[in-house]
């Protein structure tokens, strides 16, 4: 399984989102700038985020966007669901709506697809935004200790 630029360019969105939680609305610019992305782009992905309650927009001069659920409320899983749609390897064993297959009960494939569809979603839905927070917070924790000055 591939994930397409949708669901990277998603997290990475709204782990930015995350970042700058309590501050003023983000806008999708300094969001597209920070991360390096389109964003023309970017208002493609936010609007399905959007509809799924995991952001919400500010109108005005100062709108932009905010978080629609505190960090460690949002899932990976979540954000990809919604911009990828179900996690899944192949289509017949879909978190969804898996397409019926007259050799379901006796494939010994599925069985391999479905194992790794559930470990694919068991990851993506035991990491949340916060889990990114305190990630990227020992990262840079980290990196400062080993800065050396001559």
């Amino acid at each position: 399984m591939k994930l397409s630029t949708k669901g990277r360019y998603g997290v990475k969105a709204m782990f930015d989102l995350a970042q700058h939680m309590g501050e003023a609305p983000v806008s999708l610019k300094s969001i597209a700038e920070r991360q390096g992305l389109s964003e023309h782009y970017l208002e493609q992905l936010i609007s399905g985020l959007r509809k799924a309650g995991l952001v919400k927009s500010i109108r005005g001069a100062q709108g932009g966007y905010v978080l629609g659920k505190d960090p460690d409320k949002i899932r990976i899983g979540d954000i990809i669901r919604v911009l990828e749609g179900p996690i899944a390897p192949v289509d017949c064993v879909s978190e969804e709506d898996p397409e019926s297959c007259h050799k379901a009960e006796f494939c010994v494939t599925r069985t391999v697809w479905e194992k790794v569809r559930n470990s694919i979603a068991e990851v993506l839905d035991s990491i949340t935004l916060e889990d990114m927070l305190n990630d990227a917070a020992k990262l840079e924790s980290d990196r400062s200790l080993y800065m050396y000055y001559i």
